[in-house]
């Protein structure tokens, strides 16, 4: 009941706007039982987050490239959705918005990877979330002031060639 009129309200009134108090007004509880039950916005959040990373089909991408594009894509959807910086915000301390972190990278990223690199495809994936992860949470989250000041071509051309070289194994 909580997580459903917290999904409603996140949905029609954004993050920034939605309150728990709000929140429970909508739910017909007392917003300490919001409180008691998620702890705080943050991890309410985190719990009523259902994220999609909009992944593209990349078996057409010249497998060459692969690396690069997948860095691109990833600053891409970090830019254009502070949803997910505000869960992997949430994730550094609360433990279901980490499972729920693993489960969106685990379940989206990796059949994305297994269609291009069909061998261990998880370890490859685990290894590529590392690296959006870690770029994620340096720019977006603790503003890491040499990487916020990289352009996104300077964070493709740095971050591409560590992607590609998951992505093609250990040499």
């Amino acid at each position: 009941m909580i997580l459903a009129a917290a999904k409603q309200r996140f949905a029609e009134s954004g993050y920034e706007r939605a309150t728990i108090r709000a929140i429970a007004a909508d739910a017909n509880i007392d917003p300490s039982m919001v409180m008691r039950y998620f702890g705080n916005k943050d991890q309410l959040f985190a719990a009523a987050a259902d994220f999609d990373l909009e992944l593209p089909d990349f078996s057409e991408v010249d497998q060459h490239q692969l690396g690069a594009r997948l860095v691109a894509y990833f600053m891409d959807r970090w830019e254009r959705d502070e949803a997910l910086v505000v869960l992997l915000r949430s994730a550094t301390t609360n433990p279901e918005a980490a499972q729920r972190m693993r489960e969106i990278f685990a379940g989206q990223l990796m059949p994305v990877i297994a269609k291009v690199k069909p061998d261990a495809p998880e370890r490859r994936a685990g290894l590529v979330a590392t690296q959006m992860i870690g770029l994620a949470t340096c720019r977006y989250v603790l503003k890491l002031p040499p990487v916020v000041e990289m352009s996104r071509d300077e964070v493709v051309a740095w971050l591409g060639p560590t992607v590609q070289r998951y992505l093609e194994g250990p040499r």
